[in-house]
């Protein structure tokens, strides 16, 4: 198959890096379940795995420790849960087990096919004893059947004849991973789910397991399918469930053993152990060729709807379409759940909620995979009411602030300064509202559940700001920069809290135009003069500008401060967050990432283009990159000005990141967002996508080394594809009415397939 759908790599690496970097590499997820790449047949004890099943949006409630008990702190948070491990099982040869940390492994590969859905580990190995063997582990988190989880075992004695013996595990208990070195992980350890004993109906295990404190409920259910001639025996102990599986091998024959672990859980269904237990048996009648196409098919329609490809370089391909594929087995596919941080590849964040999701993969899915951002924007709406109890609990009388990072809707950060206090989390929800009807043009959605939510955004950037000379200021809040905290006036938070007062002033009209108008006011009790006071607002607001400079300041005291010393910070004491104290970061001028940048990306018609190339060049001077999204972001602004061999290099980096591992941290799972802004560098960057309300907009500029890029999109019903190559563009409506896009400003009606060549001035 197609090279960059295929990522592969060989060699028994023994490292504890390589260990867990591979199993987050070779996880395996679909959006509802995921499950990391750690060996089947585990290792020894003196290494450590992050062994981890989970959940999308499933959850326990621990404690928040605070040291200081000052009214309206968290008390409380959710955590993702380590699940029920299901993916162990044993080979055992006669008297001698396999592992490849023993014997002699002649060869060692391991990939995941992207257009199949499945990850391989492919071993040739020869035992202390001298038994030639070679051994296959396939595995496939189903994207049609999401609770299917399904492993795939091919054994081949080369030269033994005898006892051939699989240990299948079903555990119903685990504990979560914890880092007290690393703020980003766990820092205790801790079991959160309690298993009931196993129940058995015939070759299948039940364990049903309860959350300690939120009240839900998880059924696993395991079964087998054998080879002729192999029996089964299954032993429960304690919470384990154990599937022992014997047989004879012979020389040169496969033997193939196939695993189905099925999940059900009480957010999503009333009797988690019915359904598993029913669900299980009806999936184990179908052919597994069935299911292995219907992975195939599901991802045909994704890459068919969303593939792009780079012509001229080959790894930074292969790169972006392992992160597409990584960003689908991501992101959520119901109401109960949404993206977190880490996928649900790792426990990096808890399995959090961030702004991720608006900022970096809803731009990415409202173009290719519509159903999905409003799936993603549905969640926000279900949990629209607890955004307005926590705007209750920060002394706010009206208006909705979503929580920083969540799992259930309620706020889980613990550091109020760069948590609860990034504000802007509101005004990006309301972003990506407006963003999701511009693409679509779905006035029904708008009406039933965005309209609301932008209206109750709104009123809280009312009830918060204040007019100071006749101009609009909103105070303590944190932009996007977390090294810069509780300041006056962010511009990323004032720019998005304006759109988002413009946009509530809207709905009304496109809301009245459909007749909802009446009902959905009555229903939030929404008083005419608010209206007015949006309005006003959104007139008034201050933006934060340097006339001397040329740029705008990321808020009223940033440039005010002494600039980071750069030159005698060693390079390992970078993230700077893990080596410096809050407060020395706070008062120098020091981003952990775009904000004023990520502001002139997203709403670019708010600004002239010499405001924007100046602050763009002023904050690369002084921005770390220690987040992972920022390096997109830098990447799309550099190329939009032009800098197209500096957006190129930033695009390396962003690519790159988690395959290389160069954050260090993707042991802890992968960086989603990062993934994400990877992609958006590619469209919104270099091919200068914007969708506006005057309509569709395309800029596209091509690296050096690149021969040619082409994606596909789509926009209010019509797909189209776009290539771009050293001599210009061609557009191709593949389906859907004719769309006029403006090409470097000029617009073109898009019919069919046109050939459209560089301007003079840019040969």
């Amino acid at each position: 198959m197609e090279k960059q759908f295929f990522y592969e790599i060989e060699g028994n690496a023994k490292s504890q890096e390589a260990l867990l970097l591979g199993e987050t590499i070779f996880h395996n997820a679909n959006g509802y379940i995921g499950i990391r790449g750690a060996y089947e047949e585990g290792y020894p004890p003196e290494y450590i795995s992050i062994r981890g099943q989970y959940i999308n949006g499933f959850y326990d409630i621990t404690d928040m420790k605070q040291a200081e008990a000052l009214c309206g702190l968290i008390e409380k948070k959710q955590t993702m849960l380590n699940i029920a491990d299901t993916q162990s099982v044993e080979i055992w040869l006669g008297g001698e087990q396999f592992s490849l940390f023993y014997g002699t492994a002649k060869e060692v590969k391991r990939s995941v096919n992207l257009k199949k859905g499945v990850t391989l580990r492919k071993i040739a190995w020869v035992s202390p004893e001298g038994k030639e063997i070679s051994l296959q582990f396939r595995r496939m988190t189903s994207f049609v059947k999401l609770p299917l989880f399904l492993q795939e075992i091919t054994l081949t004695c080369h030269n033994y004849e005898g006892e051939v013996c699989l240990i299948s595990s079903h555990f119903g208990e685990a504990e979560n991973f914890c880092d007290p070195s690393d703020p980003r992980v766990a820092g205790e350890k801790t079991q959160y789910l309690f298993a009931d004993t196993p129940h058995c109906q015939g070759d299948i295990s039940l364990i049903l397991a309860k959350t300690s404190r939120s009240g839900l409920s998880l059924c696993s259910g395991v079964a087998h399918a054998v080879p002729a001639g192999f029996e089964k025996q299954t032993v429960v102990k304690d919470k384990k469930a154990v599937h022992k599986i014997t047989g004879k091998s012979v020389k040169g024959k496969t033997l193939r053993f196939y695993k189905y672990s099925w999940f059900s859980d009480s957010i999503r269904c009333g009797n988690p152990e019915e359904e598993t237990e029913k669900k299980l048996k009806k999936v184990m009648m179908q052919p597994v060729e069935e299911l292995y196409g219907e992975q195939e098919e599901y991802l045909s329609d994704y890459w068919e709807k969303s593939n792009l490809e780079i012509e001229g370089d080959e790894e930074l391909n292969s790169a972006v379409h392992y992160n597409q594929y990584a960003l689908l087995q991501s992101v959520g596919k119901d109401c109960y759940s949404n993206m977190a941080a880490k996928g649900l590849s790792g426990e990096g964040y808890e399995g959090h909620f961030f702004w991720d999701t608006e900022m970096y993969a809803l731009p990415c899915f409202t173009i290719t995979r519509p159903e999905i951002a409003k799936t993603l924007i549905s969640f926000r709406y279900r949990t629209l009411n607890q955004a307005k109890e926590n705007a209750r609990k920060l002394g706010h009388k009206r208006g909705a602030l979503y929580p920083w990072r969540t799992i259930n809707g309620e706020e889980c950060s613990g550091y109020f300064p760069s948590g609860t206090a990034a504000y802007h989390i509101s005004g990006d929800i309301a972003y990506s509202v407006a963003a999701y009807y511009l693409a679509t043009n779905d006035v029904e959605f708008l009406c039933e559940q965005g309209a609301e939510i932008l209206l109750e955004t709104a009123r809280l950037w009312v009830d918060m700001g204040n007019d100071v000379d006749g101009q609009f200021h909103i105070q303590d809040v944190t932009g996007p920069d977390e090294y810069t905290c509780m300041v006056n006036n962010n511009y990323y938070t004032n720019l998005l809290a304006k759109y988002n007062l413009e946009w509530a002033e809207k709905c009304k009209e496109l809301l009245m135009a459909e007749g909802k108008w009446e009902a959905l006011s009555k229903k939030i009790n929404l008083l005419p003069e608010e209206i007015e006071e949006f309005k006003k607002a959104a007139e008034n607001m201050y933006l934060p500008y340097d006339e001397a400079l040329d740029i705008n300041p990321q808020d009223d005291s940033f440039l005010k401060k002494k600039k980071w010393d750069f030159t005698n910070t060693p390079k390992e004491n970078y993230p700077l967050l893990l080596h410096y104290h809050p407060l020395a970061l706070y008062r120098k001028q020091v981003c952990k990432q775009a904000d004023t940048v990520l502001a002139h990306f997203i709403l670019e018609d708010y600004q002239k283009l010499s405001t924007i190339r100046n602050s763009f060049l002023y904050y690369e001077g002084v921005t770390t990159h220690d987040s992972s999204l920022s390096t997109c972001i830098f990447s799309i602004m550099a190329a939009k000005l032009g800098m197209v061999e500096k957006a190129y290099d930033y695009f390396g980096e962003s690519a790159k990141l988690d395959l290389f591992n160069t954050h260090k941290n993707t042991k802890d799972g992968i960086h989603t967002a990062n993934m994400a802004g990877n992609y958006m560098a590619i469209i919104y960057g270099f091919a200068g996508l914007r969708i506006k309300e005057s309509g569709l907009y395309l800029s596209p500029c091509i690296p050096d080394r690149w021969k040619s890029y082409q994606f596909r999109f789509q926009y209010r019903g019509t797909r189209l594809e776009v290539k771009v190559d050293k001599e210009g563009c061609r557009i191709h409506r593949l389906e859907g009415k004719p769309v006029e896009i403006h090409l470097h400003g000029s617009p073109v009606l898009v019919e069919d397939d046109i050939r459209l060549y560089k301007r003079q001035e840019d040969k």
